[in-house]
């Protein structure tokens, strides 16, 4: 069961066209940063040429299966994936200061800019929310292995979804509920909550089972990247890490 008061957010009122717009992109219910810092943090040092392990470049090794805190990892069946969306290092086409995540709608790209005019780059699957909020934030907060809170108007839709509604218990500024993390839910092993202005955008990277959906735009979701990438990135990206998200990089591919 999810703390939010440990980590200091207040809960927030969401109109009902946000919390369609979420959809599976849902980790919880909407936040403001309450103890946070309210206005985007300085840019984090410089990250080096981008560390790459020995596996990067083979995929076979990448998109291995893999245990993680416990939950078991299927391999990616990777010859299934055009090779562009494999995670590898690539000339910086953002121009973006070392340190910065881009999302590139337009290609279904998420670069990870390092120094030396590199960039570690990574396929992406992107829903309708996806493509729904665009601009400069930062990635706020990280978490491992989320709950997955399913909006009212999924599950009014679909009943079956009823025993993961979000409640909030009396007296507290808790919450129970939701979908226990795991390789199956639509939030994957990570997900990467995108503020803007002190405030939760509603948008997220995060990881996904649906491997086949990377490089394609799907019903729902925001920014999903298989299980083993997200793991990648969440290990390399510290919280107040700058994130650009736009549709205009046309020398990215």
């Amino acid at each position: 069961m999810p703390n939010f008061n440990r980590r200091k957010i207040l809960v927030m009122a969401a109109t009902s066209a946000a919390s369609t717009a979420l959809a599976a992109c849902t980790s919880g219910p909407p936040r403001q940063a309450g103890g946070f810092v309210q206005t985007a943090e300085p840019l984090p040092e410089p990250l080096p040429q981008p560390v790459v392990s020995p596996s990067f470049g083979d995929p076979r090794m990448m998109y291995a299966a893999m245990s993680d805190d416990g939950h078991d990892i299927p391999a990616v069946p990777f010859e299934k994936i055009n090779p562009k969306f494999y995670r590898q290092v690539v000339p910086d086409p953002t121009g973006e200061q070392p340190g910065t995540v881009v999302v590139d709608t337009a290609n279904h790209f998420l670069f990870l800019v390092g120094n030396m005019g590199q960039a570690i780059r990574y396929g992406v699957g992107l829903g309708r929310q996806g493509f729904e909020w665009s601009g400069q934030g930062v990635i706020q907060w990280k978490q491992k292995w989320p709950r997955w809170f399913p909006p009212n108007e999924m599950i009014d839709r679909q009943p079956e979804l009823e025993k993961y509604r979000a409640r909030q218990i009396p007296r507290t500024n808790d919450w129970e509920g939701g979908m226990q993390g795991g390789v199956s839910n639509p939030l994957g092993a990570r997900a990467l909550y995108i503020f803007q202005d002190g405030k939760d955008t509603l948008y997220r990277l995060h990881g996904s089972p649906e491997w086949s959906s990377i490089g394609k735009s799907v019903s729902s979701g925001c920014v999903r990247l298989m299980h083993q990438d997200i793991i990648d990135l969440y290990d390399r990206v510290p919280d107040g890490t700058p994130i650009v998200v736009t549709g205009g990089l046309s020398s990215a591919v």
